[in-house]
């Protein structure tokens, strides 16, 4: 896993990040950074910044796979910019040995809706009946469409600035693989803020230093990057800049 300069920062227990910034409605802002400027970041947080901490790891192994159907409704709603839109995602936390299905939601003003239900890890791509019940409860008769499309892996590292109600995720590490094609960029970093409609403190930092919340989205944008055939104008300058310069290889 890449390392980035957490050592100094407080340790937060996962009970402690929920109850505190627990982020299931938020406004998220990404950000595409190299390695040398997400150290850099971290170097310049506020010192009272807290780093989660499990079994003494700071920095954890994720796994999602997402379902769409086979028209790919989902990943249309965002390729064509639909004020209302859904993902699914079955996610595992491969070091504590959790997983979650999850359907984000968008709503009014650009605010996003998580909800999410407990699943066996290792449970794998299949949804049960009560899963489909569960996102039809959200999303609809869609629910009964859906079909695995992409798995994503990277390494998280989750930030609890002091400032209230404010999370940053770091991801690291990033591969997209859609069962037919895989693509990797090391050098990429993805910084998340998730917080309230106004800019955090982290956003900030993060316009000073130059750099501006990008149109991202780890589903999306990877498929758009993996299959040319598809719609990719929101993402053109990302997958033109970030991703083209991966490493692409058969899955």
């Amino acid at each position: 896993m890449t390392a980035l300069p957490v050592w100094d920062l407080a340790p937060v227990s996962l009970p402690e990040l929920v109850a505190e910034a627990a982020m299931l409605t938020r406004v998220d802002r990404k950000y595409l950074l190299s390695q040398h400027d997400a150290s850099a970041l971290v170097c310049a947080l506020d010192p009272r910044t807290r780093v989660l901490m499990i079994d003494e790891r700071r920095q954890f192994a994720y796994q999602s796979t997402y379902f769409d159907t086979v028209a790919l409704d989902s990943f249309r709603q965002a390729a064509h910019q639909r004020r209302r839109r859904f993902k699914v995602r079955a996610r595992e936390y491969q070091d504590s040995g959790t997983a979650y299905l999850e359907v984000k939601t968008r709503g009014r003003r650009g605010v996003t809706v998580k909800d999410r239900v407990d699943r066996d890890h290792g449970a794998g791509v299949r949804l049960t009946a009560a899963e489909r019940d569960f996102v039809r409860e959200r999303v609809g008769e869609v629910a009964d469409l859906l079909v695995p499309t992409l798995t994503t892996r990277y390494a998280r590292t989750t930030l609890l600035p002091p400032e209230p109600d404010v999370r940053v995720t770091i991801d690291t590490d990033l591969i997209w693989d859609d069962g037919t094609s895989g693509l990797t960029n090391p050098g990429l970093v993805i910084v998340e803020t998730k917080g309230g409609t106004r800019p955090c403190e982290v956003d900030q930092a993060l316009w000073r230093a130059g750099h501006r919340p990008q149109s991202v989205s780890k589903y999306a944008t990877g498929l758009a990057a993996l299959r040319a055939e598809l719609p990719s104008s929101p993402w053109a300058r990302v997958i033109r800049r970030h991703l083209a310069a991966g490493s692409a290889h058969a899955a």
